[in-house]
């Protein structure tokens, strides 16, 4: 079943147990899936949807801080249930271990020594862990490598 299809059913569970955490935060991804797909043209891929998952995520963690700076506790316990909903759709991600793992063959193959080679590790980690390790993550990790 592809993920798009996995939303439409859980949407309408969602609405059926009356759980409106989930039924918002399930039609915020259908939004952004719907704005891409009529803005572009195109058909969007599960990859693509979880892509824009991620993004979604970020985006409400980047809500998270500054309603905290706020001291908007209300809004952030508010994102921080669709951040939760939003991982649900996620796969699983690698651990440290298997990141630091997974890193330091990638600076093997590309001969990285130091931090000047960051953009060759980045270009290649960011393929490979694609949709389980974020952007963030990957970065940390390289620099504490390479670093």
């Amino acid at each position: 079943m592809s993920l798009k299809q996995q939303l439409k059913d859980d949407l309408k569970i969602a609405m059926r147990e009356k759980n409106i955490v989930k039924r918002d935060s399930i039609r915020a991804i259908n939004t952004m899936i719907k704005q891409i797909e009529v803005d572009e043209r195109k058909e969007l891929t599960d990859e693509d949807v979880l892509k824009l998952i991620q993004k979604g995520i970020k985006q409400r963690e980047e809500s998270i801080a500054q309603y905290k700076e706020a001291s908007r506790e209300d809004l952030v316990e508010k994102e921080q249930e669709q951040v939760e909903v939003f991982k649900e759709y996620m796969p699983q991600q690698v651990s440290d271990e298997e990141l630091e793992a997974g890193m330091k063959e990638i600076i093997s193959e590309v001969g990285a020594t130091t931090m000047k080679d960051m953009g060759k590790v980045m270009g290649q980690a960011t393929k490979k862990f694609a949709g389980v390790a974020d952007g963030k993550r990957i970065n940390e990790m390289t620099k504490k490598l390479l670093g």
